[in-house]
């Protein structure tokens, strides 16, 4: 029996994704300034094991071996963050000359080697000189990010054709100022809806000044964005899925697209959003070229509340497959959350800009063999197929990661790399995942 084919657009582009703070190391360098992110993991108690990200992945030296490793993947597309206080170690002002040639010699070596670099300006890790001014939270911030902006586009413009702006602004804003998990460590929500709002601003006001210098270039955002659903037919648990996808998703999207934040998740923050001024919405909602998507895993909303009398059964529960990351795999939540995206929001196109899962893997006889995630890619590509069939412009997919990394307050006890890196040694070893994938792009379709 023969096995199916799913071949994907031609010039379909297949990459894999990194951030800086994650794999550069080299954390005080070269003129390199302090980052949230060093400054977090230096902090005792903040990250699991005590793992700091001064070595990483040592990319910042390496740079050129694992350029050698993509083209033998094949990857057509690269993506990758600009260490912000790698460029400007205060934040702005004077600039580093070392950090520019640093990009500058990393892009031409990737071009050379046919790769698209897809390139984000803020993958959190922001200057800490910018942070003891305030960070997100204060409106001042948004200057510094444009004049930063500014200044990356008009050195790489040239050869830089595809740009991203913030990733992930919604980790940024809760995760780093509710929550606290992730750097900077503040609690209070207020300040981490003011941080979004500064987030999204910052990107409104960026997109033009990228666009005035690189002209031919296309512009987006990534979001990191899961479908809810209700664990039952309860109104309790309906009423948790409408506030936890308003929360996650429709905070960003729907003023990104012109339609202003959605007032119910508004009424819920308590916040008056004073800090908001009257044109803020128009500048946000300028027009993106592409959004960009991380998917990994669907949410189902449970209500801690229950009515008296009401005995309704959870009818939905999380599948067994789970990640290392106690998530739930759930290729199917990708093609729902493409149709939305397209059938709802419209965005001109689409990427995948991170997918992939943390599994346990281990070197035996110096190979890596990755079985579910390889499964777990394989699946999730079969439902960016379905989405494209249905007419959902999916322009490409970036596999999460290129290699094991700093996975921020889990240190290095996830890997989510199809790359495995031993971190005593700097050792690269390809994951079965990887061989697998060249296949893949190879043959530009997955069985």
């Amino acid at each position: 029996m023969t096995k199916k084919l799913y071949s994907f657009p031609e010039n379909f582009a297949w990459g894999a994704a990194t951030a800086s703070y994650q794999i550069e190391g080299a954390w005080n360098d070269n003129g390199k300034g302090e980052s949230i992110w060093d400054r977090f993991s230096h902090t005792p108690g903040k990250v699991e094991n005590g793992d700091t990200g001064d070595i990483a992945c040592d990319h910042y030296h390496r740079w050129q071996e694992d350029i050698i490793l993509m083209k033998e993947i094949g990857l057509k597309a690269y993506r990758f963050s600009i260490a912000w206080p790698r460029i400007f170690p205060s934040g702005r002002g004077e600039v580093n000359q070392a950090g520019i040639d640093f990009y500058s010699q990393l892009v031409d070596a990737l071009l050379e080697a046919g790769i698209k670099p897809f390139v984000t300006l803020y993958h959190w890790d922001l200057p800490q000189a910018l942070q003891d001014e305030g960070g997100w939270p204060k409106r001042k911030i948004v200057d510094a990010f444009v004049e930063y902006a500014d200044l990356v586009s008009r050195v790489l413009g040239d050869r830089v054709k595809n740009w991203i702006t913030l990733n992930e602004p919604w980790v940024s804003a809760f995760v780093g100022h509710e929550e606290g998990r992730h750097a900077p460590g503040i609690k209070d929500m207020h300040t981490a809806v003011a941080a979004s709002h500064h987030l999204l601003l910052s990107h409104g006001l960026a997109v033009p000044k990228i666009r005035e210098n690189s002209p031919d270039a296309n512009v987006g955002i990534t979001l990191n964005l899961s479908p809810h659903e209700p664990a039952s037919p309860s109104i309790f648990d309906r009423k948790a899925t409408i506030w936890g996808d308003g929360y996650l998703n429709r905070f960003f999207l729907d003023p990104l697209v012109g339609r202003g934040y959605p007032q119910d998740i508004v009424n819920n923050f308590g916040s008056a959003m004073e800090f908001a001024q009257r044109d803020d919405l128009d500048t946000i909602a300028v027009p993106i070229d592409f959004l960009g998507v991380n998917y990994y895993t669907r949410k189902i909303a449970r209500s801690e509340v229950v009515s008296e009398g009401e005995n309704e059964p959870c009818t939905v529960f999380r599948g067994d497959e789970i990640t290392e990351m106690d998530w739930e795999v759930y290729p199917e939540g990708l093609y729902n959350l493409l149709g939305r995206m397209h059938f709802d929001y419209n965005f001109p196109a689409i990427y995948i800009t991170e997918n992939g899962a943390a599994f346990k893997d281990q070197v035996v006889n110096s190979e890596v063999d990755d079985p579910q995630r390889l499964s777990y890619i394989k699946r999730h590509l079969k439902q960016v197929h379905r989405a494209i069939e249905v007419g959902v412009p999916v322009k490409g997919y970036f596999v999460w990661s290129l290699m094991d990394n700093f996975e921020w307050a889990h240190g290095y006890t996830k890997r989510f790399g199809i790359i495995y890196i031993d971190y005593e040694t700097q050792q690269r070893i390809p994951k079965s995942s990887a061989k697998w994938y060249a296949q893949v792009i190879r043959a530009n379709a997955v069985e």
